[in-house]
């Protein structure tokens, strides 16, 4: 029971790393927003520029080169459907960039409670062995109670680094989504804007 337990941390210990890494390497903020598509939407200020904004955003595929790619292929539509279905799509970019997020969640959930059921499993085998051979050795008792107690200390190991990735990185999610809300909301503005003053 104790050796299965302790699998199960190891397992959950590796699952978590994995998703710490992966979110660590897919939520770098050159990865999501490039400078490059930033600069481009800066320097977009009337539709004769759209082919070079498009060229740079596939040049360098991110959610923002993604949004902003739409967003250019609806300038014909009102500015109020653009921006709707621009929003939609970008709901659609956020959950892409929380993919994961949810399993740290659940790790931050589960390993504390895997070493608590460690260590009333080793407890319950102690007080087992204690039963019958009796109080006589306490190097033996002492020797199970640390036994007991790594399962603790290994579920509290996995679940305080994996809430430290996922608290970090979910206000991150947040944090880049704001950023792309404000570079789509500048373009649409300024492409509408020139429409306006024609």
């Amino acid at each position: 029971m104790e050796f299965f337990i302790y699998l199960v941390l190891i397992g959950t210990s590796v699952v978590g790393m994995t998703f710490i890494v992966e979110r660590g390497l897919a939520l770098r903020w050159r990865k999501v927003v490039p400078s490059e598509v930033e600069a481009a939407v800066q320097s977009c200020h009337r539709r004769e520029h759209l082919p070079v904004l498009r060229q740079i955003c596939q040049q360098h595929d991110s959610a923002i080169s993604r949004l902003l790619l739409m967003a250019a292929d609806h300038l014909d539509w009102s500015k109020e459907e653009n921006e709707d279905a621009l929003q939609t799509r970008a709901r659609q970019e956020v959950t892409r960039l929380e993919r994961g997020l949810v399993v740290l969640e659940i790790i931050v959930g589960i390993a504390p409670l895997l070493g608590l059921v460690g260590t009333i499993a080793g407890m319950m085998i102690l007080f087992g062995d204690i039963g019958q051979a009796g109080l006589n050795d306490a190097s033996r008792l002492a020797k199970g109670i640390a036994t007991i107690l790594n399962a603790t200390l290994m579920g509290l190991l996995i679940a305080i680094p994996s809430l430290i990735s996922w608290s970090y990185y979910s206000k991150k999610v947040e944090t880049i989504a704001v950023e792309m809300e404000t570079i789509c909301d500048e373009f649409l503005r300024r492409q509408y804007r020139e429409e306006v003053m024609r």
